[in-house]
């Protein structure tokens, strides 16, 4: 009997190894309720961004040694209750640095660029050379929350660019790149960007709301491919009508699939469906580590 159930899309060749290794059933699609029907004879289960393993789950697994979230948050994990039960929970967080990066940044190209804009009406016959005036991002201060693996990817990135990169994280003080400088707060941050760019796991609250929204720059730019949540999108939507901001990149969503379309509809708005890690490389590198970590598990 397989030993390994993946819940979500992986690469296939991945998926291949794993079956091949240590047996693996494939059921996507499934809710906490349904998950807790499944899970009890396999020991160990390898999930994405759409599953979501909660405490139901959990109880009904009686075999279970490891799950494993082929990304970086593990909040659509009960983790902790997870750890009381006896049950390890790794994931994978190098594997899509890159790729998230590289939306971010792209996000902020389409953006000082009116790529996402230009894109729509040209499809519509429209001609709209003289209203597309943008910005160029080498000279300009990028702003980054959260400066783990995909906040240092994208840094380099920038700094590439000749964009300056100030940085903001709860959890570090001493800048992990010579050409980043940490900043003592998040207000700070705020104020002295011209584009901000999320990379923090999901937390209690809201990291951007109203009154952070306020502190930033009428022409700045901020860019969520972090996790849904960590910015009020009500009052995204309330700054991007009020002008306060100029526009915004999401990619992620408090809700996914998201029924936000009035901030996906606003002209100011980049918007993607957590395509973050949606590249083949990354995808490649995901399955990978899922392999690597299951190996140390079954041998």
């Amino acid at each position: 009997m397989a030993k390994i159930m993946i819940c979500d899309k992986m690469d296939q060749a991945s998926i291949d190894e794993i079956n091949s290794r240590w047996g693996c059933d494939v059921m996507t699609g499934q809710t906490p309720e349904g998950l807790a029907k499944t899970i009890g004879p396999y020991e160990g289960v390898v999930i994405r961004s759409a599953t979501q393993v909660r405490a139901v789950a959990i109880d009904a697994a009686k075999n279970l040694r490891v799950i494993i979230r082929g990304g970086v948050g593990i909040d659509n994990i009960d983790h902790e209750y997870a750890r009381s039960k006896g049950i390890d929970v790794r994931n994978t967080p190098a594997a899509s640095s890159d790729g998230v990066a590289e939306l971010a940044l792209g996000m902020m190209f389409s953006l000082a660029r009116h790529i996402h804009k230009a894109n729509v009406t040209m499809r519509k016959g429209e001609w709209n050379k003289k209203e597309y005036e943008g910005i160029e991002l080498a000279g300009k201060t990028l702003g980054i929350i959260g400066i783990g693996r995909i906040g240092q990817s994208l840094a380099k990135k920038a700094h590439a660019l000749g964009m300056t990169v100030i940085a903001w994280d709860k959890f570090v003080e001493k800048s992990p790149l010579d050409f980043v400088e940490m900043v003592c707060c998040i207000d700070k941050l705020l104020a002295k960007s011209d584009f901000v760019s999320l990379h923090i796991p999901k937390a209690d609250g809201f990291v951007i709301g109203a009154e952070q929204l306020k502190l930033m720059k009428p022409k700045a730019y901020l860019v969520n491919a972090a996790r849904g949540g960590v910015v009020d999108e009500a009052a995204l939507l309330e700054a991007l009508k009020a002008g306060t901001i100029a526009g915004a990149g999401i990619d992620v969503w408090a809700k996914e699939p998201t029924d936000n379309q009035a901030l996906i509809d606003h002209p100011n708005v980049c918007c993607t469906p957590h395509l973050g890690a949606s590249s083949v490389e990354s995808q490649e590198r995901v399955g990978a580590e899922v392999i690597k970590v299951l190996s140390e598990y079954f041998g």
